[in-house]
């Protein structure tokens, strides 16, 4: 007959054992894939950057895909890396059109999901890691109003119509314009891929029919920059207020030369850090927010200095 003291000390035993079989069940991330929409924009190659650096430092293969801008290219990647045996997925889609099918792929195959920026509407990822982009457009467009006299004629140059950005900054600079009657948007018009030489023709476009604008909008700063390059060029004989989001590095130089106005410059450094440690826990079998929001600093000439000499 086992006595009392005999039964817990095989309990006992058996504790460390269960520890085990704990540890052995947790999996460890050791490769995982990044789809990034666009490597030709600073924003995206700087999360690629923090992403492949710190995978590193933490001993992970990180295997990175560029769509270029194309959502049929990506599908493509994502089903290969897919076939790579990667852990998880870090995913940035590469537009509106089909960026539901790589998130579905890859859950149907058992891999987690980190979306970064970009949210796929109606397949998200099991994590959401963007910049609050309604507030930070909201204080830019705040700041721009108020520097142009609360007055006056806006354009707006968007960036890819249905994509997470574009939305939700769209919305922010509107909950900032409804305190601004006096400025009144004739014209609106969007980009294919946020790129500089598409904010040049677009806002040339919108100034030949509306000369008398004097505030410009562009959704990132790529497009803020083409905006202020054809305002150059028309030469209006006004001061226009040019804005941009983002705080691209080549970007953040140019505001400190007053080439534009103002931006909000994302933790783009950050993101990529967060992205990596998401995808550690989501494939050791850890709960973690379905969206985590990051918090963009409003840049003007005052303040850039420091985001020039070492990004977020």
């Amino acid at each position: 007959m086992l006595t009392k003291r005999s039964l817990l000390l095989a309990a006992a035993a058996v504790i460390p054992l269960l520890g085990l079989t704990d540890m052995a069940s947790a999996k460890e991330a050791k490769k995982l894939g990044l789809a990034v929409a666009n490597l030709q924009a600073d924003f995206f190659n700087q999360i690629k950057q923090s992403v492949e650096a710190y995978g590193k430092e933490k001993g992970i293969e990180v295997v990175t895909v560029d769509a270029k801008g194309d959502s049929a290219t990506q599908v493509s990647q994502v089903q290969d890396l897919i076939t790579q045996n990667i852990d998880a997925l870090i995913y940035i889609p590469a537009g509106a059109t089909a960026a539901t099918v790589p998130t579905k792929t890859a859950k149907a195959a058992g891999i987690p999901v980190v979306n970064v920026d970009r949210n796929a509407d109606g397949a998200p990822g099991d994590t959401f890691i963007a910049t609050n982009s309604v507030a930070s457009a909201q204080a830019v467009c705040d700041y721009i109003a108020k520097q142009a006299g609360g007055k006056g004629e806006l354009i707006i140059i968007h960036g890819q119509k249905g994509t997470t950005p574009e939305v939700d900054r769209s919305k922010g600079c509107g909950e900032a314009l409804k305190s601004y009657p006096d400025i009144k948007v004739v014209g609106e018009l969007w980009s294919e891929g946020w790129h500089q030489d598409e904010g040049f023709k677009l806002t040339q476009d919108l100034l030949q029919s509306h000369p008398d604008v004097s505030i410009v909008i562009g959704q990132a700063d790529a497009l803020a920059l083409g905006a202020a390059q054809a305002v150059k060029v028309a030469n209006p004989g006004h001061k226009v207020w040019v804005a941009g989001f983002d705080g691209d590095v080549a970007a953040l130089k140019a505001l400190k030369d007053g080439v534009f106005d103002v931006t909000a410059t994302q933790q783009t450094q950050g993101m990529g850090r967060l992205a990596v440690d998401a995808a550690i826990k989501l494939v050791a079998g850890e709960t973690i927010p379905a969206e985590q929001l990051q918090d963009a600093t409003l840049t003007t000439k005052d303040n850039v200095e420091q985001f020039i000499a070492k990004h977020p």
